[in-house]
């Protein structure tokens, strides 16, 4: 699932493969943009901004955001494409693909970030502010722990993955008020230290054991055993997002 972490690595790769080389071609297959073609421009920079990322080149700026199911990929050589590609970027021998992209726009580069300046604090970003985030945090205190966690507009970068976590961490339900949290600050400070622990690997750990299967403190684990007290792990699905945690540990 992608979340800051997957769209920072992935932007990091897309940097290292194109950062400096032209566009030998440009494949844009959404209707709005798909006379849009950036051959002959020079890739500068690959970024990312909490789950938003920005392929810039010459005066237009691509900015794609991943949803739950997109992923980009650099292949050499031919590429193999189907339809759920869509956009190919092509530089010499190289080739960037996005897969099932939730959202894709060209953007005029001189004012992109306006696309993303509503996003609080960016977890992996340079501004991130730990002080500003945990203001934003507590400024609906009333308001579910893992529904202020996952709003953008508090702290950029946070998916239900790290949400969940972050909750069992904290000995809070994902329901409980954010008032309960006695230490809004340390919580904050914690999911800078998560995600960018992980920023560089695809495989999620927030347990520090990075074997198969245990990686994970709650999240996607309903039924199996706490891994600190042995209770039961319990999951609710009548909201949108699906919530995990240990009856025991989370009050």
């Amino acid at each position: 699932m992608p979340e800051g972490d997957t769209v920072w690595h992935t932007a990091t790769l897309l940097h290292d493969a194109l950062a400096g080389r032209v566009l030998t071609g440009c494949d844009i297959r959404v209707p709005r943009f798909a006379a849009v073609d950036l051959t002959g421009e020079t890739v500068d920079e690959v970024i990312s901004r909490g789950k938003h990322l920005f392929v810039r080149a010459g005066s237009a700026s691509i900015r794609a955001h991943l949803k739950m199911e997109g992923s980009w990929r650099v292949t050499r050589g031919a590429v193999r494409t189907d339809h759920r590609v869509r956009i190919v970027l092509r530089a010499g021998e190289v080739s960037a693909v996005g897969v099932d992209l939730g959202e894709l726009e060209v953007l005029d580069r001189s004012r992109d970030t306006d696309a993303v300046a509503h996003l609080g604090p960016d977890l992996l970003g340079a501004d991130w502010d730990a002080q500003v985030a945990c203001a934003n945090l507590i400024a609906a205190p009333e308001r579910g722990l893992a529904e202020t966690l996952l709003d953008q507009r508090v702290l950029a970068g946070i998916g239900n993955v790290y949400a969940n976590e972050l909750c069992f961490l904290s000995g809070h339900l994902p329901s409980a008020p954010v008032a309960d949290v006695a230490q809004p600050l340390r919580l904050m400070r914690r999911a800078r230290e998560m995600l960018w622990a992980n920023r560089a690997r695809w495989a999620r750990c927030t347990t520090g054991n990075t074997r198969h299967g245990e990686r994970l403190w709650v999240y996607g684990r309903a039924g199996l055993p706490c891994r600190r007290c042995g209770t039961v792990i319990r999951s609710d699905s009548a909201t949108t997002r699906i919530t995990f945690w240990c009856p025991n540990c989370q009050r």
